[in-house]
């Protein structure tokens, strides 16, 4: 596990900067506390979506890991961090991994006959190696590992 804060300063022109680049967590889960400013934003639709922030609440996002242990049930969402013209943003991210030496699979009680597996198992070491190197942000981390 591990915690990320994030402090994203007023800019006058936000079209300039961004806060956080469009991606998908590599992790399990990511429980993430955001201030009462609006900057984080999921891609839905094929457009980008400001979510609000809810007092005394956190957003949980769905890593690529759940995602593949779930057998795709669940999905990882693209988001991004975007700064505002008048306000600084603070938020707080965290971070459930797995360990490095973990071999990550789809649950068996999730694949049978009829839901046969979509990923391979693989240990997380070997995930976070090919995610770290991708080029192209628009590249499916996730494709390496289908079966």
């Amino acid at each position: 596990t591990s915690l990320s804060v994030n402090h994203y300063p007023p800019c006058p022109d936000p079209s300039l900067t961004l806060g956080l680049s469009k991606h998908c967590d590599p992790n399990i889960i990511t429980i993430l506390l955001q201030d009462d400013v609006c900057g984080l934003q999921i891609f839905k639709d094929n457009e980008w979506i400001g979510v609000d922030p809810v007092p005394n609440a956190f957003v949980v996002n769905i890593g690529y890991q759940l995602q593949i242990m779930s057998n795709n049930k669940l999905k990882s969402v693209e988001h991004r961090a975007v700064t505002n013209s008048r306000t600084a943003r603070t938020s707080a991210a965290f971070f459930f991994n797995p360990r490095d030496d973990i071999m990550i699979e789809p649950a068996e009680v999730l694949v049978n006959a009829s839901n046969p597996p979509v990923f391979r198992a693989f240990q997380y070491i070997e995930f976070l190696r090919n995610y770290m190197t991708k080029s192209d942000i628009n590249d499916d981390a996730l494709e390496h590992f289908k079966l």
